[in-house]
């Protein structure tokens, strides 16, 4: 192999860690089997979200997998591979190629890390499930309003039997 082919694999292996970093969540995938039209709409969805979705050679990421110093599971990155890169929300990948892969049997979930730590296809599944930023936001102010809610309605119920009381 040529010093220039060299050159520009480790180029790309040095881009893909690059992107590994930045990354908050890397789901990988096998997308063979799916259509032009299931494609395009998959990417559209992931682009929506914020996430970058790119087929990588699996000795790319092999390798930048060994500069980062992740152990994967080799059986990963056999066949076609395609990795999603989720840049703003670490379970928007993980939900949307899981509910893809629903209604498309060609798409498969391999694995992936999540904040360093690599993830076996069914602990991506178990991700998938968990709520995207917006629901957990929406969960923990229902948590922090429950307390004054719950002030309000027994200031309101001493006040109605405080009125009651002087009737």
């Amino acid at each position: 192999m040529s010093e220039q082919a060299i050159a520009r694999k480790q180029q790309e292996v040095n881009e893909i860690v690059e992107k590994m970093n930045a990354a908050n969540s890397i789901v990988v995938v096998d997308y063979l089997g799916l259509s032009v039209a299931q494609v395009t709409e998959l990417r559209k969805q992931l682009r929506e979200a914020g996430v970058e979705f790119k087929v990588i050679k699996n000795t790319i990421m092999r390798r930048a997998l060994d500069t980062l110093e992740l152990n994967y599971h080799e059986e990963v990155f056999q066949g076609p591979t395609a990795v999603a890169f989720g840049m703003e929300d670490a379970v928007a990948p993980a939900k949307i190629l899981s509910d893809f892969a629903k209604t498309a049997d060609a798409l498969e979930l391999k694995g992936g890390v999540i904040e360093g730590k690599v993830l076996s296809k069914d602990e991506i599944k178990k991700i998938a499930q968990l709520p995207n930023r917006e629901g957990l936001l929406s969960m923990l102010l229902s948590v922090l309003q429950a307390p004054v809610r719950n002030v309000a309605y027994a200031v309101k119920a001493i006040a109605d039997a405080k009125g009651e009381d002087a009737a």
